[in-house]
């Protein structure tokens, strides 16, 4: 099945007697003991089943784990490494993970941080008891791009997992495991779910190996998995994932455009511009540039401040890939530590008509 097909029928697995069209949601948290059945819903539920399996599909992957959030399922990985392992991350990723890594994992794991877009660095950050290199490309919220086959040649000659944060591309855009990841890893709530309403996290795999069955074990024995609510809700949000996706991009290339020739923004980040420092590499991984976008105003923290209150159909709040734009200065949402530009906005376009958000920006910007 092609991508769009996929996305409709493969979430759709019915075991329901009446043949309905759509799968039922099983509430039940306990089966009825039989050769080959669910036994607990923790473990497995019917509507987790075919998330799962859409997801792993939809990725090119061997199988996949669904959890209740996106740090879940990211922390779950770090979770199945060995105590006294070395982690390779980068400067510029969501700071929910790298909160964890630092906090959660204190004196368990070791973590360097370095500038992904370098593959000097990469290689110089390697030690001997390096396990893992995490990837975020596009990352949050700089947009930077990482070659991820070129990592991955670095992490299989030093014997290491390469898992990459596809959150922002999907897999309408990019499918990482084909470029060399063993682990892919979403935050589900963003456009998986795409209205705002649904909190969750995946993890794909290239094959079923040992590090995987350690995943799993912590998915199940460590039960932060989704409801069956949440589970089918994802099902049906991801049918009109492709279209989303494309109605996203398209707006977010004509507003990094926009934006990129107004006097009052000093820098936009976005890897479908041309003079992204990315660009090229984005252009080979990927088949879409994504629908979020960073900026810089020029006049600083309060200008942005100033511009973001004058704006009518971009919603002031965290988060992103919903059919509704939201905006944020994202420095005043990551807390005192962070090392994100004062001046820097994140934006991420909604579905809502192009005219209207350019005219939006055009009111607010006089």
């Amino acid at each position: 099945m092609r991508l769009e097909t996929l996305a409709i029928h493969g979430g759709n697995i019915v075991t329901d007697s009446e043949k309905p069209v759509i799968q039922p949601i099983t509430l039940s948290t306990t089966f009825i003991h039989q050769e080959d059945s669910m036994i607990y819903s923790r473990a497995n539920n019917p509507n987790r089943a075919s998330l799962e399996n859409l997801l792993a599909k939809l990725e090119q992957g061997a199988d996949a784990a669904a959890f209740s959030s996106g740090n879940a399922a990211g922390v779950s990985v770090f979770q199945a490494l060995e105590p006294g392992s070395h982690i390779i991350a980068p400067d510029d990723m969501y700071h929910g993970l790298k909160k964890g890594i630092q906090t959660l994992f204190a004196g368990v794991l070791e973590a360097s941080f370095v500038d992904m877009t370098d593959l000097d660095k990469v290689e110089q950050a390697f030690k001997s008891n390096t396990k893992l290199i995490w990837v975020e490309t596009p990352s949050n919220p700089l947009l930077k791009i990482s070659d991820i086959e070129a990592i991955s040649r670095l992490a299989k000659a030093h014997g290491a997992i390469l898992a990459c944060d596809n959150t922002f591309a999907t897999p309408v855009f990019q499918n990482p495991i084909l470029f060399g990841a063993d682990i892919v890893m979403h935050s589900s709530t963003k456009y998986f779910g795409g209205h705002s309403d649904i909190l969750g996290g995946a993890l794909i795999t290239k094959s079923k190996n040992e590090f995987w069955e350690k995943i799993k074990n912590v998915q199940i024995t460590g039960g932060a998995v989704p409801s069956p609510m949440d589970c089918y809700y994802l099902c049906r949000s991801i049918k009109t994932l492709p279209y989303r996706m494309k109605g996203h991009a398209e707006h977010a290339m004509v507003l990094a455009n926009y934006l990129s020739q107004n006097s009052k923004i000093e820098k936009v980040f976005y890897p479908g511009l041309k003079a992204h420092p990315g660009h090229e590499i984005a252009a080979k991984q990927m088949s879409g540039f994504g629908g979020i976008l960073s900026f810089q105003v020029k006049e600083g923290a309060d200008a942005a401040d100033r511009l973001i209150s004058k704006l009518k159909y971009y919603t002031n709040a965290t988060s992103l890939g919903g059919v509704e734009s939201l905006i944020e200065r994202r420095a005043a949402s990551e807390g005192p530590d962070t090392l994100t530009p004062q001046n820097l906005i994140r934006l991420s376009l909604g579905l809502e008509h192009l005219d209207d958000l350019l005219e939006d920006f055009e009111e607010a910007l006089k």
